[in-house]
């Protein structure tokens, strides 16, 4: 069994920043790919980003490419959403998940872990 806990969501204003982290534990995940999906209020969870722990090889959603940044460090387990020029249709529940196949692809049902959602609210 995989853990996850994701942390670091808030209130931010339009244009801002905003770093999410999920903290992996209970297992060696050093073959795993992590993810990060949102759901915001009415609307499916949707995949944002994913990163393979074993080359760092990142993919993103075209809506999010040049503002959310994905990384892992190793050594905590940790794995970090970095966003950037954030917008308020980004208001949504954010999610860590953890795909043990290592493939990182944009389909939810490939992860087999998930964290409890970190909330994250953009002002306008």
């Amino acid at each position: 069994q995989v853990q996850l806990v994701e942390s670091g969501g808030g209130l931010v204003q339009a244009g801002g920043s905003l770093r999410v982290s999920c903290a992996a534990s209970g297992r060696t995940i050093s073959s795993y790919a992590m993810g990060w999906f949102r759901q915001a209020p009415g609307k499916e969870r949707e995949f944002v980003a994913a990163i393979r722990w074993s080359d760092g090889r990142a993919l993103y959603a075209d809506f999010v490419k040049g503002r959310f940044t994905i990384s892992r460090d190793n050594a905590k387990n940790t794995v970090y959403l970095q966003m950037s020029s954030l917008k308020p249709e980004d208001t949504a529940v954010y999610y860590c998940a953890a795909d043990p196949r290592g493939w990182g692809r944009p389909k939810q049902h490939e992860y087999d872990y998930w964290g409890q959602g970190t909330q994250v609210t953009v002002s306008s």
